[in-house]
């Protein structure tokens, strides 16, 4: 296997890099990939002592850098050390600006400027976290999309994922002796949305959760019989109430957390009113 040193650098936070990069190294198996992370590169003085770093530890160099001087010194040192440099964004940027008929207007950062959809995601996390595992069910209905599920089934990773996207989530935790709060049958705002797995993958969860928490793992928590009569109940719950569902047994975070939104979109679209001269089929 070859090792290589990959060498990201960003005039801003380096979020975006980072998941590019990511992104495309799993498409690769067992790639021993060295990363150097480098954001904030905004000045040639600070470029220059990177540089240092990267001529010892020879790599490919991916950046989004914006402005010129700064970018155009980092490709003529790579070019010196005989080192692939790739920016990142450049085709999706000229693309853009072929079709919208403008320049990209060359601000580091600008896609976390402090803007309203800035301040409506803070707005959002904050009310996910206050919301988490079923407290606070007294604001429910100010919330964009409602997880229930049984224990382990990904509600507060998901939520939280959400919340950065700007939704506000609440989450709750659906337990066979203990019905949920009757407001929850009730919502009209939020979007309510089931989350069940499998069985077996239910029980290895929750035994290596009670594994890190160093507890017994031979309790009712993880019984057989009694997960299923859990999934059962959840299940029947979703299904009297009309709310649709998603299996976690398979799905990432983001992937569970992709499926809400588009179910988002879909009741978004049956709520809009129908284009003049046409008629429901």
């Amino acid at each position: 296997m070859s090792r290589i040193h990959l060498h990201l650098l960003s005039d801003s936070t380096g979020e975006t890099l980072e998941m590019i990069a990511k992104a495309a190294l799993a498409q690769f198996e067992d790639a021993d990939v060295i990363r150097h992370f480098w954001p904030m590169v905004r000045s040639q003085q600070h470029l220059d002592r990177i540089i240092d770093e990267i001529a010892a530890n020879p790599g490919l160099v991916l950046f989004t850098l914006v402005n010129p001087d700064t970018r155009t010194r980092l490709e003529e040192h790579c070019a010196r050390l005989s080192l692939p440099a790739v920016a990142v964004l450049d085709d999706v940027t000229t693309a853009l600006e072929r079709q919208l008929g403008q320049q990209a207007r060359g601000r580091p950062g600008r896609q976390h400027l402090m803007d309203e959809a800035y301040f409506r995601r803070v707005e959002a996390i904050q009310y996910t976290i206050a919301h988490d595992d079923g407290v606070g069910w007294e604001n429910w209905e100010q919330a964009d999309i409602v997880l229930a599920g049984v224990s382990r089934t990904s509600k507060t990773p998901t939520s939280i994922y959400l919340a950065n996207r700007g939704y506000k989530v609440a989450n709750i935790p659906l337990v066979v002796e203990s019905p949920p709060p009757p407001v929850l049958f009730g919502l009209r705002h939020p979007l309510v949305v089931g989350l069940i797995t499998a069985p077996e993958r239910l029980i290895q969860v929750r035994r290596n959760r009670l594994l890190s928490l160093n507890e017994a793992t031979e309790t009712a928590y993880v019984d057989a019989d009694r997960v299923k009569d859990e999934i059962k109940f959840a299940r029947r719950m979703f299904a009297d109430n009309g709310w649709p569902v998603i299996d976690v047994t398979r799905r990432s975070i983001e992937e569970t957390a992709a499926a809400v939104l588009n179910l988002m979109n879909e009741r978004r679209k049956k709520a809009e009113p129908a284009a003049p001269g046409t008629r429901p089929i």
